[in-house]
C-alpha cells in the first residue's frame, strides 16, 4: 500500500520496502520545458545541486528527462535524510562558484554520449521545440548566466512542483525539504513537425524503429508487449533477419503515451527486415493478433504485480502521475484494467498505432511503398526579399523582411524570424538559423555573394535571446567555393613551367652576360687593330641578346606579383 503523507509541505508517498531504504525527489520540469537557446539550464541545475556533496559512501544520482528531473538515493536514514536536505539547499541557494566548471562537464558529457537509433526521432516528430529539444546539443549552456538559473529554479524546483517518495518504513527524522513556494507546473503541450503520419524518414542507423503516440491505457500497455512478442517471433525466431526486437511504452504525463518497436539488421538485410517489420504492422492493424501472446503478456504483468514490494517498485512512477496530474490506481486497479483488456482494444491501439506512426529506415530504402508520406526535408515556402547568388551556381541566397530562404532546385529551405527557434553565431560571420519545425539553413558569407550589411540585417531580425554564440572556427574549417579552389588549381597546372624558363634564362643571362663584360674590357683595355672594328659589333650583339634572355624573367615576375 503507499501512504500519502506531507513533509515541508512537499506531497510524500511511503510504501514498505524489505531491502535498503531509498528516496527519490521529482520535479514537474525537464528539457521539454526549455527553448533551443536555454537548452541545458534543468541538466545544469541539477549538476550544480549534486556537485558540493562530492563522493558519497551510499548510492546517489540525478536524472534530468524530458518532462521530470528527479534526485535519488539509497542508504540508511541518516544518509537519505542528509542527501535530500542538502539537495534542496543547493537548489535554493546555487553553489555558482561552480558554474564554469560544470558547463564544460556537461559539455564533455555531451560529446561522449554515444549516439542511439533513436536519438534523432523527437527531432522529427516535434521539431526543434518542447519534445524534440533532447535531439540537440546543449547549445544554451553558454550564456546562461547566475541570474538565469536562479529565477529558473524558483519558477520550476518550488515544494508545491516536487513529490517525495520513499521505500521504507518511515520518513527519516532529520529530513528537511527546505523549497521556495511556488505553483504545479503542467506537463508541456507536445507540438508536431508531421504534416501527415504515417510518415517515414531515412536514417544512417541499421536499424528499422517506429515511434508512435497513443492515448494512455492498459490496453496500450499490453499491446506494447504483444507487439514485441510478434516481432521476436517473425524477425528473430521464423525469418532470422535480427538479432534485437524490442518495444517500448512510456507515459507521456498529458494523457498520451509514446509507443515505440526497434528491430536491427544486417546491411545485406536491411531490405527484408523492413519489409518483415512492416508487415507485423500490417497484420496487428488489420485485428490479426494472437490470444496466446496477450494471455501470456497479461500473465507476465499479474506476476509484476504479486510480488511482494510492487508498491515500492513503483513509487517513481507513481511519483511521476501525481506530479502530472494523472489518476493514480492501486494495484488491485490495475489487475481490473489488466483484465479488461482483450482483443479488441488491442485492435484499437494498433489502429492509433498506425495512424501515427514515424517510421525511421535505413539509409537507401523507403516506406512509400507501404503507405507512409516521407517526413518533410524542406520547406513549402519561398520567402520574398534580397536575391544573393551563390559563388559555386548551384544555389541562392534570399533575404526578406519575414525570414530567410535558400533556393535550392526544388528544395528550398526557409526559416521565418518569428519562427526561429535558434540562430547559431560565429565570429567569421556565419549563420545557421533553425526553425521551429527543425528546418535549418546554413549561410556561409564566403559561398555567396553577400553585400556588407547583409549578415547585420540577418542579426537584428533574430532576438538576442534566441542567438547562440560559437566558437571560432579554424581557417582551414571556413568553407571555400569549389570554383576559387578549381581555378586556384587550374593556375598552378598552367604555371608549372615558369620556374623552369627562368631558371634557363638566368643561366643564359650568366653565360652570355659574362662574355659581354669580356669582350667589351678586352676592347677597352687594348689598341684596335686595323680589321678589328667589327668585334664592337660582337660586343654590342652580345649585350643585346643579354637583355632579351632577361625578358622573360621580368615578365614572369611581374606576373607572379599579379597573381
Amino acid at each position: 500500500m503507499i501512504q500519502h503523507l506531507d513533509v515541508d509541505g512537499v506531497p510524500t508517498l511511503l510504501a514498505a520496502t524489505g531491502g535498503p531504504m531509498r528516496a527519490g525527489l521529482t520535479f514537474r520540469v525537464g528539457t521539454a520545458d526549455e527553448t533551443l537557446a536555454s537548452s541545458g539550464i534543468t541538466h545544469l541545475i541539477e549538476h550544480l545541486a549534486l556537485a558540493p556533496l562530492g563522493l558519497a559512501d551510499y548510492h546517489v544520482n540525478g536524472a534530468t528527462a524530458q518532462a521530470f528531473t528527479t534526485f535519488h538515493t539509497q542508504g540508511s536514514d541518516a544518509d537519505i535524510a542528509a542527501f535530500l536536505t542538502a539537495v534542496c539547499g543547493n537548489l535554493t541557494n546555487l553553489p555558482l562558484a561552480r558554474l564554469d566548471v560544470e558547463k564544460e562537464i556537461l559539455r564533455t558529457e555531451w560529446s561522449s554520449r554515444g549516439g542511439a537509433a533513436v536519438d534523432n526521432i523527437p527531432l522529427w516528430r516535434h521539431g526543434a521545440r518542447d519534445y524534440g529539444l533532447t535531439s540537440y546539443p546543449e547549445w544554451g549552456l553558454g550564456a546562461l548566466t547566475a541570474d538565469d538559473l536562479r529565477e529558473w529554479a524558483a519558477r520550476w524546483l518550488t515544494r508545491e512542483n516536487a513529490v517525495l517518495w520513499i521505500a521504507g518504513d518511515r520518513v527519516p527524522a532529520d529530513l528537511r525539504l527546505a523549497l521556495p513556494t511556488g505553483t504545479r507546473q503542467p506537463v508541456p503541450t507536445a507540438s508536431s513537425a508531421l504534416p501527415q503520419t504515417p510518415a517515414y524518414f531515412v536514417n544512417g542507423s541499421r536499424a528499422v524503429v517506429l515511434d508512435s503516440v497513443v492515448r494512455r491505457s492498459a490496453a496500450a500497455s499490453v499491446f506494447s508487449g504483444v507487439l514485441e512478442r510478434e516481432l521476436y517471433r517473425s524477425l528473430r525466431q521464423d525469418a532470422g533477419l535480427s538479432y534485437t526486437t524490442t518495444t517500448g511504452y512510456e507515459p507521456r504525463g498529458d494523457g498520451y503515451a509514446t509507443l515505440r518497436a526497434l528491430a536491427d539488421a544486417l546491411p545485406e538485410k536491411q531490405d527484408a527486415v523492413l519489409g518483415g517489420f512492416i508487415d507485423v504492422l500490417a497484420k496487428m492493424r488489420v485485428g490479426r493478433i494472437e490470444q496466446a501472446d496477450l494471455d501470456a503478456t497479461i500473465a507476465k504483468r499479474e506476476d509484476i504485480l504479486g510480488i511482494a514490494e510492487v508498491d515500492a517498485a513503483r513509487l517513481p512512477s507513481y511519483a511521476l502521475d501525481l506530479l502530472a496530474g494523472e489518476p493514480t490506481r492501486t494495484v488491485d486497479e490495475h489487475r481490473v484494467e489488466l483484465k479488461a483488456v482483450d482483443l479488441a482494444a488491442l485492435h484499437e491501439v494498433a489502429k492509433e498505432m498506425s495512424a501515427s506512426a514515424l517510421l525511421m529506415v535505413p539509409g537507401g530504402l523507403s516506406a512509400d511503398w507501404a503507405g507512409f508520406v516521407a517526413a518533410p526535408t524542406h520547406s513549402t515556402e519561398i520567402l520574398q526579399g534580397s536575391t544573393y547568388t551563390s559563388k559555386e551556381g548551384n544555389s541562392a541566397l534570399r533575404v526578406g523582411v519575414d525570414g530567410v530562404t535558400v533556393l535550392q532546385t526544388d528544395n528550398p529551405l526557409t526559416v521565418r524570424y518569428d519562427d526561429c527557434a535558434a540562430m547559431l553565431v560565429w565570429p567569421d560571420g556565419a549563420r545557421q538559423l533553425i526553425g521551429s519545425d527543425a528546418i535549418a539553413l546554413h549561410i556561409e558569407p564566403t559561398l555567396y555573394n553577400l553585400n556588407p550589411g547583409t549578415i547585420p540585417a540577418i542579426d537584428a531580425k533574430v532576438p538576442d535571446d534566441r542567438q547562440i554564440a560559437m566558437p571560432a572556427r579554424d581557417p582551414d574549417e571556413i568553407p571555400q567555393p569549389q570554383t576559387a579552389v578549381r581555378q586556384h588549381t587550374e593556375s598552378a597546372d598552367s604555371t608549372w613551367w615558369e620556374l623552369p624558363v627562368m631558371v634557363l634564362s638566368g643561366m643564359g643571362i650568366l653565360l652570355v652576360g659574362a662574355l659581354s663584360v669580356l669582350l667589351t674590357l678586352a676592347m677597352l683595355l687594348t689598341e684596335t687593330e686595323p680589321g678589328e672594328e667589327q668585334l664592337w659589333g660582337a660586343v654590342v650583339v652580345l649585350w643585346l641578346l643579354t637583355v632579351i634572355l632577361a625578358l622573360p624573367i621580368v615578365k614572369l615576375q611581374r606576373r607572379r606579383r599579379g597573381r
